[in-house]
């Protein structure tokens, strides 16, 4: 697939001569600061040293008086209550985290994920008519519930109040909950709007303790949960969310909770130097899976066990959750690829939509980022469940896909979610209307850039210029995700010292020793999934776009180039 590389412009070099010798780095990485905003003695102090007095005031958020009052009065009169979130990582991570603030607080507490294929994404009556049967009086909704305007009212009937804490995109209409924390209200006047869920959950938290004089260092260790979900939910690590991920993977790194730390085991990730690709990776997948092939609650009981032996017969459960999720991923991907292949009209069309009654539900989100692999367009990949058509959608670069879904919503039972990612509900009768209508929507607003897939570079690089102090700066730039992800370079005429070869199972990798012919300085370096490049690279010059990454290989230490992409001139 064709890529645009984006080189984006360089700062002022008199601004970058002044910052690069204000904090004492080279040029390339003053310029690569001032990228992302920094552009003082001060800021790059906040960027490089993230401080826990710098997180907001949490009753800056709308609501939030309103709910620590009601929360102190369930506390108080010991009501039953029940913590109710959705099944993915966020939903599955904020639950866990409410439910361990809770013990000891609350005698009658419950906790609720729902099914995803008997009650499906989102507060579910189901969920109400159980919580009344606990004798529970709230419920506290994290990552669902800015859209259930119905089933809230259906609660107040029963005498159940709500608190909801969520970060999805709301209506023009808010649910009649006693308090609705959600920074993306028009109304919320929060100075960040990017938390994930499990962190506006944390922010309840951290208003309960700052209203009954709780010392914050009480709270703190549940920012481990926190940075998972920043990190499975692809949220910007910018602002806020960068001092709870560098303060959550600190405790990951030191301190795991016990059922976090048997994930880590079995997944062969032990902690000391993990990072937020290894919970990307190794960890979400595997609290995912639960909800994707089985139930979610079994990820909550696996965060909140306090014995070790137990959570180590838990995690081995999920990681076989893991593997099952990984076969029927494959297998379903493989099957509609070759839907798009025997599909004539799909080569005009510039959306992919996909429906086959009999594909696993669990998985059909990660399909669809597949297929974008593959054919780079917005995909909504289809399932049947529980006498409904469920979906998911995924979206490419600068295109919102929710609002696209949003002008086929009089054909939907049910939506939700964001610009990159959503979820729908239908009736099987409505598929090929829906189908139509979504193409006609993303026809109307997609750009011709959102239709290209692009990679950012952020400058121009010698190799003259990697040395292993520059890495180690770039190392601090960690917690890397959206709005601060791992620079890339740019480095051209380069070429092979003659070492080129094709590795993996299927031969479909490039691995290189490569050599920037201005200062005959080389490095390893590894192309995943650009394995068809070896013939076009040998004995030639060509362009090279990448990152920089340590290697660590028996006890030794190694800079390594991943290449992201490769030009031929």
């Amino acid at each position: 697939m064709q890529r645009q590389w984006i080189i984006r412009p360089e700062a002022n070099p008199e601004e970058i001569k002044e910052l690069s010798e204000a904090i004492n780095v080279s040029k390339p990485v003053a310029n690569l600061l001032m990228q992302r905003g920094i552009n003082t003695f001060n800021d790059a102090k906040k960027f490089f040293r993230p401080d826990l007095a710098d997180l907001h005031d949490p009753f800056l958020m709308k609501d939030m008086h309103l709910a620590v009052s009601r929360l102190e009065i369930a506390i108080n009169n010991q009501e039953g209550v029940m913590v109710y979130g959705d099944y993915d990582v966020d939903g599955t991570t904020s639950v866990s985290m409410m439910v361990s603030f809770l013990r000891g607080k609350i005698s009658n507490l419950h906790y609720h994920i729902p099914d995803r294929y008997q009650e499906g994404y989102g507060i579910s009556f189901k969920g109400i008519d159980t919580a009344k049967e606990n004798n529970c009086t709230l419920i506290i909704a994290l990552d669902c519930g800015i859209k259930a305007m119905e089933k809230v009212d259906y609660a107040n009937d029963n005498g159940i109040d709500f608190i909801i804490c969520d970060h999805h995109e709301p209506s023009d209409e808010i649910p009649m909950a006693i308090a609705v924390l959600d920074p993306k209200r028009s109304d919320c006047n929060y100075p960040f709007k990017e938390l994930s869920a499990c962190g506006v959950g944390f922010k309840f938290i951290q208003a309960y303790a700052k209203q009954n004089n709780i010392d914050f260092f009480k709270i703190e260790h549940y920012l481990d949960l926190v940075a998972l979900s920043i990190a499975a939910d692809i949220v910007p690590i910018i602002d806020e969310n960068r001092i709870l991920a560098y303060f959550g993977l600190k405790r990951i790194n030191t301190k795991p909770r016990i059922g976090l730390k048997a994930i880590l085991n079995i997944a062969n990730a032990a902690p000391g130097n993990l990072k937020i690709n290894d919970l990307v990776f190794k960890v979400s997948p595997r609290i995912n899976a639960a909800g994707r092939m089985e139930q979610g609650r079994f990820s909550v009981d696996l965060l909140v066990c306090k014995d070790k032996n137990d959570a180590a017969a838990m995690a081995e459960k999920i990681d076989g959750d893991n593997t099952e999720r990984k076969w029927f991923d494959s297998n379903i991907t493989k099957e509609a690829l070759e839907m798009i292949k025997n599909n004539t009209e799909s080569e005009n069309r510039k959306s992919t939509v996909l429906y086959n009654p009999e594909w696993h539900k669990g998985v059909i989100g990660i399909v669809a980022s597949r297929i974008i692999d593959h054919y780079y367009k917005p995909t909504v990949i289809l399932s049947r469940s529980n006498g409904f058509v469920t979906g998911s959608a995924r979206s490419v670069s600068g295109f919102n896909v929710y609002k696209a879904i949003e002008q086929c919503q009089h054909l939907l039972e049910n939506f939700g979610g964001h610009m990159y990612a959503a979820g729908i509900t239908l009736k099987e009768e409505n598929v090929d209307a829906f189908i139509s209508e979504f193409e006609k929507a993303v026809q109307k607003s997609i750009t011709p850039e959102s239709q290209i897939p692009k990679i950012n570079i952020d400058e121009e690089l010698y190799f003259e210029d990697i040395k292993a102090n520059f890495l180690k700066i770039l190392n601090q730039f960690e917690p890397f995700g959206p709005g601060n992800m791992p620079p890339v370079f740019v480095t051209k005429n380069v070429r092979d010292t003659g070492y080129a070869q094709r590795v993996g199972a299927e031969g479909d990798h490039l691995k290189m020793n490569l050599m920037d012919l201005e200062s005959t300085k080389s490095f390893p370096s590894i192309a995943f999934k650009q394995g068809e490049h070896l013939d076009e690279i040998y004995n030639k010059n060509f362009d090279i776009c990448y990152s920089i990454e340590e290697n660590n290989y028996k006890g030794r230490t190694s800079i390594q180039l991943k290449i992201r992409d490769i030009k031929t001139t």
